[in-house]
């Protein structure tokens, strides 16, 4: 017996008359529905993921899902995990609840999509793609830009774009997702060709679209393209869209440009400045050898009261590596760690390693790197190996070459470089013993492929 029927029997029973019955039913009513609206409420307010186990936990063992079946409740509960970050839980409630028989509405999808896209399991997007075609709802703005954005994301981009064509009256959600994709993807130059013919299309692009073209633009380091995007934003300004976003997408594509001057220029207008503003300001500088620059907009951005990121400390730490600072590369890993409570991520320990190599101190080098709280990638071993190359380092870089050989056994780069280092030091007999392992193994240097040596 459901708790709604016990609810209504101890309300009245059999023998009471009409006048009791509706009021009894009334009266159960109101209490379900004030039962309602507190549960739905004390779902969308819950900020923690424990507490959220319990009120769904309370909400299974009540009943409460069978009592109000509506996409509302289900929606809520799946949206709650999703903002949570636990996106494994929103989709074992999406499947329950399609397992009950309730049917997925126009907001359940795009929910659902957003947490597909967290854990990107492309098995399940592929069977809600289905759902969607079978409910009619592929063409739906939200579904649409929705799957668009998880195909790219997976590099399907065939596919991405096939959703994106199915429908001629497309709204700006899709041509951003497309945009976003292509971007991110690594297709700038496609990017660049959907931008413009989203603006023949006579749609006006927004905050999203600009910040997705600027760092199209960028990757593409096109100049005169970026002075075009640059009149773009500001006609997107006019129509009141987000300033501060489409402002730090252009310091952004400045910088990837090498304009730093442009960028700077854009940056001393704002009215407002965040942590993106300076760190892109700060990682422009870095990547480009302004390294006196970076670390002075370091200090700028600290002393104007701004927190930096792990992102703002990678710029730091670039600029040291460019500038051989270190002791100020150290200050700052140490800061980071220290006074901001950041935990070193594998770029940071990339930029010290690769520091620390470039100095010549190597013994600080490898304990940099056997105090990682996680393996170390071939990126991070590139880097101590180009080190160990430029200064002749024939330990260090035995040392680092059986750990990449571990990592890329078919990767011919390491024996080359090894062989570079006993060249170095004339031990000719090392040198034949590299030619020979490389002959037979019957390998072939890669055409323009090279042991990843540079830092991030």
């Amino acid at each position: 017996m459901s708790p709604f029927h016990c609810l209504l029997l101890r309300f009245g029973r059999n023998r009471v008359n009409s006048f009791h019955l509706s009021h009894s039913l009334a009266t159960a009513t109101n209490i379900l529905d004030s039962n309602d609206k507190i549960i739905a409420t004390r779902i969308s307010d819950c900020n923690n993921l424990q507490h959220l186990h319990q009120i769904y936990a309370q909400i299974i063992r009540n009943h409460f899902l069978e009592l109000y079946p509506a996409q509302f409740h289900w929606n809520n509960i799946i949206r709650s995990y999703t903002r949570l970050n636990s996106p494994t839980n929103a989709l074992h409630v999406y499947i329950t609840m399609s397992r009950t028989g309730v049917r997925p509405d126009t907001f359940t999808l795009p929910i659902v999509l957003k947490a597909i896209c967290q854990v990107l399991n492309y098995v399940v997007a592929r069977q809600l793609h289905g759902v969607a075609i079978k409910l009619g709802l592929e063409t739906n703005m939200y579904c649409e830009s929705g799957f668009i954005s998880l195909y790219a994301k997976a590099g399907e981009f065939e596919n991405a774009r096939k959703v994106f064509e199915q429908n001629s009256e497309r709204k700006l959600g899709s041509w951003n997702a497309i945009i976003a994709g292509l971007s991110q993807g690594g297709r700038a130059k496609e990017a660049i060709e959907m931008f413009l013919e989203l603006r023949e299309s006579g749609l006006q692009p927004d905050d999203v679209t600009m910040v997705s073209a600027t760092s199209a633009c960028g990757s593409l380091g096109d100049l005169d393209l970026a002075s075009q995007l640059h009149k773009c934003v500001f006609q997107a300004k006019e129509m009141e869209r987000s300033d501060l976003l489409m402002m730090n997408s252009l310091i952004d594509m400045y910088g990837k440009c090498g304009k730093m001057d442009l960028a700077y220029r854009v940056f001393s207008r704002m009215k407002e400045r965040n942590v993106s503003s300076w760190t892109s300001m700060i990682v422009g500088c870095a990547m480009h050898g302004y390294v006196r620059d970076a670390v002075e907009c370091f200090h700028c951005m600290r002393e104007a009261g701004v927190r930096p990121n792990h992102v703002t400390f990678i710029g730091v730490l670039s600029a040291c590596v460019h500038g051989g600072m270190v002791k100020e590369g150290k200050y700052y890993f140490n800061m980071m760690k220290n006074e901001y409570g950041i935990a070193p991520m594998l770029q940071h320990y990339g930029c010290m390693v690769d520091l620390l190599g470039r100095a010549g101190l190597f013994e600080e080098a490898r304990g940099t790197i056997e105090g990682m709280s996680m393996k170390p990638n071939v990126v991070i071993w590139g880097c101590l190996m180009g080190a160990c190359e430029k200064h002749g380092h024939v330990k260090m870089g035995e040392w680092v070459a059986k750990h990449l050989q571990q990592l890329e056994p078919w990767n011919d780069g390491v024996y080359v470089v090894l062989s570079n280092i006993y060249a170095s030091n004339d031990m000719w007999e090392e040198v034949r013993r590299m030619r020979a392992i490389l002959k037979e193994r019957k390998l072939a240097k890669i055409p323009a492929y090279s042991l990843s040596t540079s830092s991030y």
